[in-house]
């Protein structure tokens, strides 16, 4: 009994010393770091190594909302279920199929030695703000490691890993059955309906600015309040000012003082789907490549789910083949998916694109080929304006259709390297003087200077165009003469080229078919000029025509989403056009008692808390927003769930952090964030940027020492308490 009650003390003795010098440590560290709060609550942490940098970043990222960095790690490492019940395990495995928690450890161990200091920088800011916040209480993650970010490696919104339908996962894992095909397109549906996820990015040339320096718009569109507005400094040549996804340690839309980078989702192919030849022998399942059988790699997992009060478990078997990890069924075939995923390499290139001070530094670093989800949009102080599309860029056979699951017996199907830079799609210093891509086609980013499709194979880009790539193309044609005061008008520019082709046909299926019932309404939609406002009646009855086609009008097949807006606006029948209308202009009427409704008493912004999926109530306090949705081709994109109970619109996603930034002798940027810094609701800056935001007034970033101190509001080192 002694030997077991001086073991124990032994133990306890172990770790309270561990954790004494975990925190002395920690302490030792923090004194290497000052925060500076400018007056919207920015932080700009100024430390003296890049680990230094990377610990007050975190630091300060949980000051402004620990809930969601928890939850960012909680989702990406394969726990939301034990937060969210049973519903979110698919989630959870989809995380685990792609990496185990055993090989996110490995991964951390292979890394080079300045990225696992970054890494375990990373841990220790978030697990020294828990320590000196005791009154935080996680609602899962209680300790942070220093694997964690292999999990989450590059900074988009619905990254390459969401596009793996967990519907699908669940119908393979649970019945190893295909997808109801009727459920697919009821997926399809919804997604349709949804504002479309994207971003905008714009490079100006010198050649049309006014002072003859290169500008960018970096215009992401994202949740509201999916990334924090950052300005993190070291003394090893770190200084990188811009929007960082929560509980990651790398700004992922910004610049520096010599040159910055916007991210759009690419629509270049880099997932692919292989369907499996599956054989059981001898009680083991192999698959069938070429002219062999190869042991399919079988493993289990238990994930942890919360019911009630209790945490239960469930086990699961993987199933990997080289092509990846078995995902869902096609065509009753086993089949895998395909895509990038060097967590380690993803992660090198996130945070040394930071610290690039050229063009060809920053061409350097797109040779890492990691970036898979996204476009590149670039401007620097020497002058470049550049666009890469894609960046991992898989080589393959072209006479396949990799638009649709192959087969994966078949050799041929294979990945064949990747292509180079230089391969992909790629503009700089367009004769035009401007590059744009709004999520479209790279076929038309800078008007007859854009690339040429038949240059490249079919999987290296869809050719689609959108309405926001339209409204660029004619906003920038001809004009010269920038400033950052009117490239921010001009981002906010009210036209919105949906209506143009979709409401004259409305108005003319009216004049051959007039009812009395409507004369009013189409009267509205008759003198409008298709811009968006506060005040415009016509927005309200043509944005809810709009959704009202998506919902239920017809699709004829071939077309896409900008082609069916074109169809409903021209060839669908008339008797469609006025019975759709009328149905509008009467639910309308039902919700508010009248039709004639300005846009801006619909269109509302509202804060209420901290909550992640937020609540909204028309009862409560909110703001008339005048933007409009990016399906309508609204640069400027305020896009809503319809989901929330309430009759009015209220803004979940589109325009979030937005920055226009010059580039000459000195940077200078201007930035907006929807909302604020803060996810505190007690905070001054929960909500200090919601009026700003919807009158278009943007402050100045401070991104020089000097100019940080004159707005200084709090100076401090992590732990010390304000």
């Amino acid at each position: 009994m002694r030997i077991v009650l001086f073991a124990f003390v032994l133990l306890v003795l172990s770790c309270t010393q561990k954790e004494t010098s975990e925190v002395i440590k920690w302490e030792a560290q923090a004194e290497n770091i000052t925060i500076i709060r400018d007056d919207f609550g920015v932080p700009h942490i100024y430390g003296k190594t890049d680990a230094d940098a990377v610990f007050g970043l975190l630091y300060a990222q949980c000051e402004d909302d620990f809930n969601r960095v928890e939850q960012n790690y909680i989702w990406a490492t394969g726990r939301l279920a034990e937060v969210e019940g049973e519903d979110a395990i698919y989630s959870d495995l989809r995380a685990r199929l792609f990496m185990t928690e055993e090989e996110a450890r490995a991964n951390y161990e292979k890394s080079p030695e300045w990225l696992k200091e970054l890494c375990d920088a990373f841990a220790d800011g978030i697990n020294y703000y828990l320590y000196t916040h005791p009154e935080v209480q996680p609602k899962l993650l209680t300790r942070f490691e220093p694997w964690m970010p292999m999990y989450f490696s590059e900074g988009s919104i619905g990254g390459d890993i969401e596009r793996i339908s967990t519907r699908k996962i669940q119908s393979f894992y649970e019945s190893g059955m295909e997808l109801p095909k009727m459920e697919v397109l009821q997926i399809q549906k919804k997604e349709e309906l949804a504002e479309p996820q994207g971003s905008n990015g714009i490079a100006i040339s010198g050649n049309l600015t006014e002072s003859g320096n290169a500008m960018l718009l970096i215009n992401p569109h994202t949740s509201f309040y999916f990334r924090g507005e950052v300005h993190v400094v070291s003394e090893e040549g770190l200084n990188a000012y811009g929007a960082v996804t929560w509980g990651q340690f790398f700004v992922y839309q910004g610049f520096n003082e010599k040159t910055g980078w916007m991210h759009t989702s690419t629509y270049t192919d880099v997932m692919d789907e292989y369907k499996e030849t599956m054989v059981k022998n001898n009680g083991k399942l192999f698959y069938q490549y070429g002219e062999e059988l190869r042991p399919v790699d079988s493993t289990s997992v238990t994930l942890k789910y919360k019911d009630g009060d209790d945490i239960k478990e469930k086990t699961f078997p993987m199933y990997r083949t080289h092509h990846g990890p078995i995902t869902h069924m096609v065509d009753d075939q086993w089949t895998a998916s395909a895509m990038m995923w060097e967590p380690v390499k993803a992660l090198e290139q996130s945070y040394i694109r930071t610290k690039q001070d050229g063009y060809k530094g920053f061409r350097n670093m797109m040779d890492i080929r990691t970036n898979s989800s996204n476009n590149t949009v670039y401007a620097d102080a020497e002058g470049n304006i550049a666009y890469f599309h894609g960046n991992f860029v898989p080589k393959r056979d072209t006479i396949f259709d990799f638009t649709q699951p192959v087969d994966g017996s078949n050799s041929k199907t294979d990945w064949q390297g990747l292509h180079t830079v230089d391969e992909n799609i790629l503009v700089l210093n367009p004769e035009n003087g401007w590059i744009q891509n709004c999520n479209s086609t790279p076929y038309t980013s800078a008007l007859e200077y854009s690339p040429k499709k038949e240059d490249y194979p079919n999987y290296m880009s869809r050719d689609q165009e959108n309405f926001r790539g339209v409204h660029a193309i004619e906003l920038l044609t001809g004009r010269s003469g920038y400033t950052l005061d009117n490239l921010i008008e001009m981002a906010h520019d009210p036209y919105l080229p949906a209506f143009k082709a979709l409401i004259p046909g409305l108005v003319q299926a009216y004049d051959a078919n007039p009812s009395l019932d409507l004369k009013d309404a189409i009267a509205e939609l008759r003198n409008w000029d298709f811009t968006t406002s506060k005040e415009s009646v016509a927005m309200t009855l043509a944005h809810y025509y709009g959704m009202a086609c998506y919902s239920k009008a017809e699709r004829p097949e071939g077309l896409y989403s900008m082609q069916w807006v074109e169809y409903w606006g021209s060839d669908w029948p008339d008797e469609k056009k006025l019975e759709l209308f009328k149905e509008v202009v009467d639910n309308l009427t039902n919700d508010f008692g009248t039709w004639n409704m300005p846009w801006g008493e619909v269109n509302r912004y509202q804060r209420l808390n901290g909550d992640i999926r937020q609540a909204f109530d028309d009862a409560k306090p909110s703001i008339p927003i005048g933007f409009a949705s990016g399906t309508w081709g609204a640069l400027a994109a305020y896009g809503a769930r319809y989901d929330n109970n309430t009759k009015k619109i209220y803004g979940t996603r589109g325009n979030s952090f937005v920055a226009v930034v010059e580039f000459g002798d000195k940077v200078k940027a201007k930035t907006m964030l929807a909302g604020g810094q803060s996810g505190d609701p007690e905070s001054p800056h929960f909500n200090d940027q919601a009026e700003r935001y919807a009158d278009k007034e943007f402050k100045d970033a401070a991104y020089y020492k000097e100019d940080v101190l004159k707005r200084a509001q709090s100076t401090y080192k992590p732990g010390e308490k304000l």
